[in-house]
């Protein structure tokens, strides 16, 4: 009786009973300053479905990304989703396991949260999910080591106190064209039927690294492509187009003035001309004589008048 005094909450006398909450994992979800409002929701989002997660204010451009391990430290979080912000349009998240490392990079593609989505699935606020993973996982190394930083992560220590003793949603993490799609679905029969709950994102993985946030480099992904350097491809197939356009049109220019110099010129037009006698050329070697003309004196008119009288 004293302990539900002091808790006041069913749950937490439910797991008084039934067991000891060990798994003392806490995960610190924040960001960089210059996020857009879909990853603020997408954040708020994630800290709604993770009950073990802990918000922080957002950290200045100018630190360096080692700041982050002391503010986990300080929030005593032992992992840490970090999601940074360039140029206002691309998305970067950190996964890291603070303060020893491992860590990844990953770039956030098609983001869709909660309240943009609609869609009919729902649980249980607080429950545990299930982390469902694709065999590909099982496969590389790399994978292998992703697929356990996201099982400490993502899923909700047992008897934690903020969640709820029920298993009603599913994380699932899938592998296609060399991403890693996450999807959130409700479990809503015991056959195993599923509906979308949301939020869903895509991560295009960049690099691993051994540190937390640094350290040496342990995969690169090859078939890794910058932002920049797809909007730089996607100008410079545009600007072909353009070149590609005026070319045609001056090809048909070149064909359209062709047809009319063929018209204007006719062939048999030159067939009942008679040449001209050719003349000899006769060279002066004297300049012309210059001829003197007289100018006619012309009366005045009252002189010719006067003329008429007479």
């Amino acid at each position: 009786s004293s302990f539900y005094q002091q808790k006041g909450s069913v749950t937490d006398l439910y797991y008084f009973h039934k067991g000891k909450w060990t798994n003392k994992e806490r995960v610190l979800i924040f960001s960089s300053r210059g996020i857009n409002f879909r990853t603020r929701h997408l954040m708020q989002d994630l800290r709604t479905m993770m009950p073990h997660a802990k918000a922080d204010t957002k950290m200045d451009r100018k630190d360096k990304l080692f700041v982050i391990n002391e503010v986990c430290e300080i929030k005593n979080c032992n992992k840490c989703l970090y999601f940074e912000a360039k140029k206002k349009q691309d998305l970067y998240m950190w996964i890291s396991n603070s303060p020893h490392g491992p860590s990844a990079k990953f770039l956030v593609q098609n983001i869709h949260t909660l309240a943009e989505l609609k869609l009919t699935g729902n649980c249980l606020k607080g429950s545990r999910p299930l982390l469902s993973f694709d065999p590909k996982f099982d496969k590389e190394p790399h994978y292998a080591l992703l697929k356990e930083l996201f099982i400490q992560t993502f899923s909700t220590p047992r008897y934690h106190p903020k969640s709820q003793p029920f298993v009603d949603h599913v994380f699932t993490f899938t592998i296609a064209d060399n991403r890693i799609w996450f999807r959130n679905y409700q479990i809503i029969e015991e056959d195993g039927s599923l509906v979308e709950i949301g939020p869903r994102f895509v991560l295009n993985l960049m690099k691993i690294f051994q540190g937390s946030f640094g350290g040496p480099t342990l995969y690169e992904n090859p078939d890794f492509r910058s932002p920049n350097m797809h909007r730089r491809e996607m100008r410079l197939a545009a600007a072909a187009k353009v070149r590609e356009k005026q070319m045609v049109k001056e090809m048909q220019k070149g064909k359209k003035t062709s047809a009319k110099e063929d018209l204007e010129s006719d062939v048999t037009a030159d067939v009942f001309l008679t040449p001209a006698e050719e003349k000899p050329a006769d060279i002066q070697t004297e300049a012309p004589e210059t001829k003197v003309v007289k100018k006619k004196q012309k009366a005045f008119k009252r002189q010719r008048m006067q003329m008429a009288r007479r």
